[in-house]
């Protein structure tokens, strides 16, 4: 009876996350698909609703996470790797690790306040790409240590005791038995902190990221935008044309992030085939 029970209660609350994504999901392609199309891409934002369109905001949010996804796996998988392969298993070692775990519930809001005293006015980097992707760093680093030092944590100690058999360096035990076979599980993680990094918009306006922009970001020290940003700015226009606007940006949003979703799947089905 008690397993029915629970069986049911957590279908019903899987049940109500799904439909309430479904109502949404329907309700933004309703409203913003007849506004989709090449103009909407190739168009810069303007104050005539049928003349706007998400270039500038797409290609600063492209711009943003090519820039920030490098520098967060790199980052993030490094220090995985030492604190889980290299560091000693003490109290000092817990203590970063505990507050590695705390920083990865801190508001959004705090690291764009610290992204613009040390990026934007600290190293002079202004309103650019490059302070956004720094700060867009901090903000996800977090999540992607814990998910990768999860992930190599997952790796059974035999496969390691075989290498150093073979004669096979740390290193070389890392590098060639530990991160191919945990590589899922890091990619798992970091796409869900892109995902993140993708629709976040508070720390982005805290260091400088302007809400109208008519030109694209050539390099990473050019002033920039993102998509979260450009919706935000169309549903506080009081024309409905704009609320329709802001639906269809969340379409190329979506479809930006399920591109990411889908690469990150591929190449994890590609690491595990070859495990297997």
């Amino acid at each position: 009876m008690m397993n029915r029970l629970a069986h049911g209660l957590f279908f019903l609350a899987t049940l109500v996350g799904v439909v309430v994504l479904g109502i949404l999901l329907f309700d933004i392609v309703n409203t913003g698909w007849k506004w989709v199309s090449a103009d909407l891409l190739n168009n810069f934002a303007s104050r005539f609703p049928e003349k706007s369109g998400v270039k500038a905001a797409l290609w600063g949010s492209i711009w943003l996470i090519a820039v920030t996804a490098p520098l967060t796996f790199i980052f993030g998988v490094g220090a995985a790797i030492f604190l889980e392969e290299y560091a000693k298993k003490n109290w000092f070692s817990r203590l970063i690790q505990l507050n590695i775990s705390n920083l990865a519930g801190v508001p959004s809001i705090v690291f764009g306040i610290l992204g613009l005293t040390i990026f934007a006015r600290g190293m002079n980097l202004g309103q650019s790409v490059l302070t956004g992707a720094l700060t867009m760093t901090l903000l996800i680093l977090p999540i992607v240590i814990v998910a990768a030092r999860e992930a190599i944590a997952s790796v059974p100690s035999s496969l390691r005791q075989a290498s150093y058999a073979m004669g096979a360096s740390r290193w070389q035990t890392i590098s060639r038995v530990v991160l191919p076979y945990s590589m899922p599980g890091i990619l798992t993680g970091t796409i869900l902190a892109l995902s993140r990094a993708i629709g976040e918009t508070a720390p982005l306006i805290m260091v400088g990221a302007v809400t109208f922009i008519y030109f694209t970001p050539g390099n990473v020290f050019d002033p920039f935008t993102v998509l979260p940003i450009q919706i935000f700015t169309w549903t506080g226009l009081p024309k409905a044309e704009f609320q329709e606007l802001a639906a269809a940006g969340i379409i190329v949003l979506l479809a930006i992030l399920l591109t990411m979703n889908a690469l990150a799947i591929f190449l994890r089905n590609k690491y595990q085939r070859r495990d297997g």
